[in-house]
């Protein structure tokens, strides 16, 4: 979507090119240390209960200096600025999720601070966990608004962090697919676990709200209906494949790991919707299961994570479970062989 705009030369989308490409170098430098081998993650001590969150905001003040001027710590007022009070929101409301449907303690299992900066850098169309700490930018008011308007992009990035402390997935190919793909699922729950909301009352949209009205798309990516989240004459059309048969092969983006994610996306979604209910309840556990089991390789394909799930299914409902069978009819419907 960056390299898209970062393409245009239209007058009026000068100032948007210009922002995208500052972005994509920035991104471009992060992402070469996410693709960096992953070192075996160091298992931490775990608290027996989930303790309560730990939250700190920081004002970078459109510069790229982190962590930036303190603004808010938890239990504190909220401070009026709409980005760093939905910061501060968002933070607790990942905890939530985790502590509640996971029995997870915060982000490392741990109990680890849930720091986050705002307002950093200029016109900046992105936010990112950096492997200790959530950025976000602005936006650049013509195509993004402020990235802490979704819940579900929080939660996204915060999974990166969960991700970074479990299986550690390789930011690259079929694993970093699967990697962002972790991230949109935990970050959907996220938010229907905050809006309690059911499968089937769930949008399945990740980053609904970003877009300024002057496009033509509803968020950055669907995961019920992939390619789908926006057709938009200066965006292009969302690029996302439903099933493997549309597997996109590419040396950009670390091998389309933001745009092959849609098949692993549309599989939980397809399980979610297919059992009912609550998202987070079995789809969720066997998904949580899966991620934090210790069975995935750093390399992993989807194949092999498909079966894993399988395997997790089987573990926490049985064989002949209609949780099993949702999963192993979910993975044959976006022709991922097992």
């Amino acid at each position: 979507m960056l390299r898209k705009l970062a393409t245009q030369h239209e007058p009026r989308l000068r100032v948007i090119a210009r922002a995208a490409k500052e972005s994509l170098l920035h991104i471009k430098n992060f992402q070469a240390v996410r693709a960096l081998p992953v070192p075996v993650p160091v298992p931490t001590a775990r608290q027996a209960k989930p303790g309560l969150p730990k939250r700190t905001v920081f004002d970078a003040s459109s510069t790229e200096a982190l962590p930036g001027k303190l603004v808010r710590k938890e239990k504190g007022p909220a401070t009026g600025d709409a980005a760093a009070d939905e910061a501060y929101d968002g933070l607790g409301e990942t905890h939530a999720l985790y502590a509640g449907a996971f029995s997870r303690n915060s982000i490392d299992g741990a109990g680890l601070k849930l720091d986050a900066t705002v307002h950093y850098g200029q016109l900046y169309d992105n936010a990112f966990w950096n492997g200790s700490q959530m950025v976000f930018g602005d936006g650049d008011g013509e195509i993004f608004q402020r990235f802490t308007k979704s819940l579900s992009v929080i939660g996204h990035e915060l999974a990166h962090g969960v991700t970074q402390y479990t299986a550690a997935l390789a930011y690259r190919n079929q694993a970093g697919a699967l990697n962002e793909s972790m991230s949109d699922v935990f970050g959907a729950l996220v938010e229907q676990y905050a809006k309690k909301q059911s499968a089937a009352e769930a949008s399945w949209l990740i980053g609904e709200g970003l877009f300024t009205d002057a496009v033509q798309g509803t968020a950055l990516r669907s995961m019920k209906a992939p390619g789908s989240a926006y057709d938009d004459d200066v965006l292009g059309k969302d690029p996302q494949p439903d099933s493997m048969d549309k597997y996109v092969r590419t040396t950009a983006d670390n091998g389309g790991v933001h745009i092959n994610s849609g098949i692993p996306n549309r599989a939980f979604s397809l399980v979610a919707l297919e059992l009912g209910g609550n998202a987070w309840e079995a789809p969720g556990q066997i998904w949580y299961n899966t991620l934090t089991s210790g069975s995935l390789p750093a390399t992993c394909t989807f194949g092999r994570f498909a079966k894993a799930t399988m395997a997790s299914a089987e573990e926490l409902f049985g064989a002949g479970s209609n949780e099993h069978d949702a999963v192993h009819k979910a993975w044959e419907t976006v022709k991922v062989k097992l």
